[in-house]
């Protein structure tokens, strides 16, 4: 038996729903997990380096520019240079210290604020093009004492990533390890009136918390967006804080 205990916000463009039925997985609801039906409007945040000397060529500018971020990514936060270096070309790195995460998202996404999420980039032309994090309490200790990929998903799906009046399909889910870590991830279908969203979550329990990372697209776009997806999802890691 599968049981969620959380309530979302929802967003179009990221499939989170609202739900007035109890939670069920087990998880409890934090005081700083805040969920709201009111309309979310975003906070687009970004960062503008600051102009080089006029008799720059542009091949030094941007070598300059990458080497001032890389020089402020490294003094914000000591270990995400060893994820740079490992992070695909056309991505960028997130790690979180706090709260024991990190994973790739596609340049030229933004970071937006969204209640009730930890982390939210998308792209703005394509709104449905997203990769959000979001952090629930638990006492559980393994994904795994939730029930099995495939009975986790589904709950996940209807409860929490799509709102209930959109028709959704598991497409697939499995388990894998990395580093004595166990990860659950899914593929899944949500079809609203006038578009049908392919999503991809990443799930896991570390740190007292239950963690799942969601990315996706527009199903029109999904075969030219699914290897940078799929590039997410499997870069997202957990770790001991």
């Amino acid at each position: 038996m599968v049981i969620l205990q959380s309530s979302c916000s929802f967003h179009p463009a990221l499939f989170l729903h609202s739900s007035s039925s109890s939670s069920q997985l087990g998880l409890q609801k934090p005081s700083s997990f805040v969920c709201s039906k009111r309309n979310v409007s975003f906070c687009v945040k970004s960062e503008h380096s600051s102009a080089s000397a006029p008799q720059d060529k542009p091949g030094r500018r941007q070598a300059l520019a990458v080497g001032t971020v890389l020089t402020w990514v490294s003094f914000i936060n000591p270990t995400s240079a060893s994820f740079a270096a490992e992070s695909k070309k056309g991505f960028l790195p997130v790690t979180d210290q706090k709260d024991g995460y990190e994973f790739l998202y596609p340049f030229g996404w933004q970071e937006v604020s969204i209640e009730g999420q930890d982390k939210v980039f998308k792209d703005v032309i394509e709104p449905l093009e997203t990769v959000s994090v979001n952090l629930v309490p638990t006492s559980k200790q393994d994904i795994r004492d939730l029930g099995s990929p495939q009975e986790v998903a589904e709950v996940l799906i209807k409860k929490v990533l799509a709102p209930a009046s959109q028709k959704t399909k598991l497409v697939e889910a499995k388990e894998h390890e990395v580093d004595g870590k166990i990860y659950y991830t899914f593929e899944f279908l949500a079809k609203a009136p006038n578009y049908t969203r392919h999503g991809l979550s990443a799930i896991a329990i570390g740190n007292g918390k239950f963690y799942t990372l969601t990315t996706g697209s527009n199903e029109r776009r999904y075969e030219k967006m699914k290897d940078k997806l799929n590039t997410i999802i499997d870069s997202f890691k957990i770790f001991n804080v």
